[in-house]
């Protein structure tokens, strides 16, 4: 009953910073109510008994990620946008998106709620940090090596794109080529003057 309680609590909890996510413009405001999302999810672990996935879900997610995100949006530098009045459609598209969900949402009840309910394994242990290692670095070793290499070359672009040359840099740039270019047409008339 305490654990059915504290579940509706910790959901509810994610899914207003979830709400509060999408609802605010500012990026910084977004970042933080996905961090409260993280640390709603992380508490329902515990209740799960699952408390390696637990502190992994604030340590990577909530910590790290987010300080990730975070960094980008300041990188960006992102102003305030101006509303688009030619994106209207999307907002359609968003509620009938919202309909489906809701609608899988309520499937996904309905099957577990009719489900048979058995006796759990205890021999199993899904949420212990020995399994999970073993299986991170025996069968899923490769996965786990390509999703980290993956996030270094995705971490490397965006900081490759986000740089920007200033103005008095570039028209030094803009300079030499033309300089560059100069001296080569005037070496190629000297050779044909010869």
């Amino acid at each position: 009953m305490v654990g059915t309680a504290l579940f509706f609590l910790f959901a509810g909890l994610a899914i207003a910073c979830a709400i509060s996510m999408v609802y605010h413009r500012n990026p910084i405001y977004s970042a933080i109510s996905l961090v409260g999302v993280f640390v709603a999810l992380s508490c329902i672990y515990v209740t799960l008994a699952a408390p390696f996935i637990a502190a992994v879900q604030i340590l990577i997610y909530a910590g790290a990620i987010m300080v990730l995100v975070v960094f980008v949006i300041m990188l960006l530098n992102l102003d305030e946008d101006r509303p688009h009045s030619r994106l209207h459609y999307l907002y359609a598209l968003g509620g009938g998106l919202g309909v489906l969900l809701l609608a899988q949402t309520f499937f996904i009840f309905y099957s577990v709620m009719r489900a048979p309910n058995l006796p759990a394994d205890q021999t199993v242990s899904p949420g212990e940090t020995m399994s999970i290692g073993r299986a991170m670095y025996t069968e899923y070793l490769l996965p786990v090596e390509i999703v980290g290499i993956m996030l270094l070359m995705a971490v490397i672009g965006g900081v490759i794109l986000v740089r920007k040359l200033n103005a008095p840099q570039l028209e030094l740039v803009v300079e030499k080529e033309l300089e560059l270019r100069n001296e080569e047409e005037a070496k190629d008339g000297l050779g044909i003057a010869l």
